[in-house]
């Protein structure tokens, strides 16, 4: 799951990023209201955690231009102790809002229930074969047994059983994973995806992950055909 974190106290915004990132979250970082507003409302993200005191567009107006465009998950991070101001938040389209200073443990809290609320069981648990990952609680076993990722290693994975059955290019991957334009001279992904098949398939008679030669990967429901295979 991809969340954008709006704060303009860089080394909290780190400090954010860098707990949910270790929770296997893909994460995107902005300083300001007008960069919120753009990211917020032309990228698809499953929560935007946000601060009221922004330079440029205050967070009330990124709320109010987010809720214009999307219906994702807010949850809004403030010093301001008014009850005023949290009425307002709320009332304005916020989803929550945590008071600081906070707890990295409550905002993991809030999160995972945001996200609960956000989607239905059949979305945040996907299933291919025996392969089970849950977007949630960011869990991943294959018959029965845990597998432990890195949280570039889940995203990519994620973004694999999301299009299980469908061929998927490195560009395609790069650009949804990484954020990143692709680079033609970069092997990131074959080394990512050498990192997953030897914890998701190595000890596993099905081979789920598959190369197509020319084009890029695939997770197959049946099992990997030699044919499609480097």
């Amino acid at each position: 799951m991809r969340i954008l974190v709006v704060e303009d106290d860089a080394p909290l915004a780190k400090f954010v990023a860098k707990g949910l990132e270790e929770e296997h979250y893909a994460v995107d970082t902005v300083h300001d209201g007008e960069q919120a507003k753009s990211m917020a409302c032309e990228v698809e993200y499953d929560l935007v955690i946000l601060d009221l005191n922004l330079p440029k567009l205050d967070g009330f107006g990124v709320l109010q231009q987010v809720r214009d465009h999307k219906r994702c998950p807010i949850l809004v991070l403030t010093g301001r102790t008014r009850l005023e101001d949290r009425v307002r938040v709320l009332d304005g389209g916020a989803d929550d809002c945590l008071l600081k200073p906070f707890s990295f443990a409550e905002l993991s809290a809030r999160v995972r229930a945001l996200l609960r609320r956000g989607v239905s069981a059949a979305q945040f648990k996907l299933r291919v074969a025996d392969l089970e990952l849950d977007r949630v609680q960011r869990t991943v076993a294959r018959s029965g047994r845990r597998i432990e990722l890195t949280s570039k290693e889940f995203a990519l994975l994620e973004y694999l059983m999301r299009n299980a059955g469908r061929r998927v290019t490195r560009t395609m991957i790069i650009e949804h994973v990484w954020n990143l334009k692709f680079d033609t001279g970069t092997n990131v992904v074959d080394v990512y995806v050498n990192y997953l098949r030897r914890k998701v398939d190595s000890e596993f008679p099905t081979k789920l992950i598959g190369t197509v030669r020319g084009v890029g990967y695939e997770i197959r429901p049946e099992g990997v055909e030699a044919s499609v295979c480097q």
